[in-house]
């Protein structure tokens, strides 16, 4: 998903597209949102493009130059954890870029800023709990555990116990204000006191580390050999699923969790191009200041049998707590 000002023209495209060159063939597109990505990959080479997206107004924002392309572009509803299946083919390259995209944060409706007062759903698609569900059921153990584990918020107890002390809440101003109250005033320069909060929750909500796990596992599947997988993100913990991920299918060194067993396999299903993730360049931070998290990571499909996951030697935080 575009993470920029202009939601044409997503985060480290350029970089991106000179990782993966030459493209060619059949790519997926896992996380649609405007079409940046999949626009440069077809203008880059691309036959086709898939693009995948769980979040049901992309494709209505899409219509206005989705059929100039003709059957270069198929759309699918769906999440990419599932992109094998959606898919129905193998493919010669997949892309994700991930977390929220600036057109929902730019929608006060869809709950996911604190800077826009609206309701408090947070929700990607249309299904499972909202934002307001889960937050005004779980016991305050489990709201403080994914504030620590999926924002890494140090007052995440303190904060917890004010979000359970102000039930009901209904609207991201309210959520915002009680955040807000915990912690200190931000020095200038430093983000808003919201920040971690609001990311750990909009991730718990959309279980996107879940998520993330599997569709690392469904790009395994989904890859021809040579295929290519580039992978954008934003949050230290998901870049760290990534690495630790491409590492272990790579048989590099540092695989896995120290808290864990390691990620065995014999074969490896990925061979990495490059040693360090890619970070934007100085001109792309001038343009967007959003991209000055963003990390891209590359790997190169193998002929090996596509392998399981398992997530805890990832080190995937996970709650399971989805509404009582």
């Amino acid at each position: 998903m575009a993470h920029t000002e202009d939601p044409h023209i997503p985060v480290l495209l350029g970089p991106l597209l000179r990782a993966v060159a030459p493209v060619s063939g059949t790519w997926i597109d896992g996380t649609f949102g405007a079409g940046g990505y999949a626009r440069g990959l077809l203008a880059q080479g691309a036959d086709r493009v898939i693009g995948i997206d769980r979040d049901p107004s992309v494709f209505r924002m899409a219509a206005e130059w989705a059929g100039s392309h003709g059957d270069r572009l198929r759309l699918v509803e769906g999440t990419f954890s599932d992109m094998d299946r959606l898919a129905g083919e193998q493919v010669d390259g997949v892309v994700l870029d991930l977390g929220v995209s600036s057109m929902q944060l730019d929608q006060a409706e869809r709950g996911f800023s604190f800077l826009r007062d609206g309701p408090l759903d947070m929700r990607m698609g249309g299904d499972g709990p909202s934002a307001a569900d889960l937050l005004n059921t779980a016991p305050e153990a489990v709201i403080a555990d994914v504030l620590y584990l999926y924002g890494e918020e140090r007052a995440s107890r303190r904060i917890a116990r004010a979000i359970v002390a102000a039930r009901p809440l209904t609207r991201t101003g309210q959520l915002s204000e009680v955040v807000s109250s915990c912690l200190p005033r931000p020095k200038p320069g430093q983000s808003h006191p919201s920040t971690r909060a609001f990311q750990a929750i909009r991730i718990w909500v959309n279980d996107e580390f879940g998520q993330l796990v599997a569709g690392l596992a469904a790009a395994e599947r989904v890859l021809k050999p040579g295929g290519k997988l580039a992978v954008v993100s934003f949050h230290s913990l998901e870049d760290r699923i990534v690495k630790r991920f491409m590492q272990a299918r790579s048989n590099s060194a540092g695989g896995g969790s120290r808290h864990a067993p390691e990620l065995v396999q014999t074969e490896p299903a990925f061979k990495l191009p490059f040693r360090r993730a890619i970070g934007p360049d100085e001109a792309e931070l001038a343009q967007n200041p959003r991209s000055r998290s963003a990390l891209l990571r590359v790997g190169i499909r193998t002929a090996a049998p596509a392998g399981g996951v398992d997530p805890g030697s990832l080190g995937l935080p996970r709650l399971d707590y989805r509404g009582s």
